[in-house]
């Protein structure tokens, strides 16, 4: 999978280096790149924003520069999926991260101060082999797109088959269906202040095991927890 950023603090995403996806990055299971918006600017300031139509608070990020920048993304690529990170858009959840982790090219334009000039968004969504998608992490606000690419970045890829090493460990994470958590989890030692692990667990009666899990994911996607 192809995974392109586009931001005003390209090294935002110097995390991408670490872990099971800086791994996958050096067996070239994950081809990242991040993109500077401001080598796309034409003035001598390099300014990336402008006051907003209307009036109002904050500044816009301007139409140009991100038009540039994508476009020189579509010269090497036609088929992208152009992921704006908005608090307007529709809700990150795992099903979303399903379907984009099947995407050869995922773009994140990773906006700032008072969002994205919307035409952007428009245009794009009238490209043949762009597919915009709209995102948001949650109902709060948070300084900039770069840490909402970073949660869906860590998010799809580590769906791409090779990047887990255990496969089966993604069947019984929370959120593989849609409300429904995971079990609770213990390890040694049995007893550890005072709190022993669940005697069921210990039982290696597997079906009982099994049961116990099911009814505990149950609870707890009942109660939100």
């Amino acid at each position: 999978m192809k995974i392109t950023t586009i931001s005003i603090f390209p090294e935002y995403f110097s995390p991408l280096e670490l872990s099971l996806i800086g791994k996958a990055r050096s067996q070239s299971l994950i081809d990242f790149k991040s993109i500077n918006l401001r080598d796309f600017t034409t003035d001598n300031h390099h300014s990336v924003d402008d006051t907003p139509y209307g009036g109002g608070a904050g500044m816009v990020m301007m139409a140009e520069p991100w038009g540039l920048a994508i476009d020189s993304i579509l010269e090497k690529d036609s088929e992208i999926d152009l992921i704006i990170l908005t608090p307007a858009g529709a809700k990150f959840n795992q099903k979303k991260a399903e379907k984009l982790s099947g995407a050869k090219h995922l773009v994140f334009a990773c906006g700032r101060y008072e969002g994205i000039d919307t035409r952007v968004g428009d245009y794009y969504r009238g490209v043949s082999g762009v597919r915009v998608h709209e995102i948001s992490i949650g109902d709060y606000v948070v300084n900039g797109g770069e840490v909402a690419a970073l949660v869906i970045i860590e998010a799809v890829t580590r769906l791409i088959p090779g990047v887990i090493g255990n496969p089966a460990s993604l069947d019984e994470e929370s959120h593989n269906e849609v409300g429904a958590l995971e079990y609770p989890t213990f390890t040694k030692p049995a007893i550890w202040r005072e709190i022993n692990v669940p005697e069921v667990l210990l039982s290696g009666n597997h079906g009982q095991i099994q049961k116990w899990r099911q009814e505990e994911a149950k609870r707890r996607s009942e109660l939100g927890q």
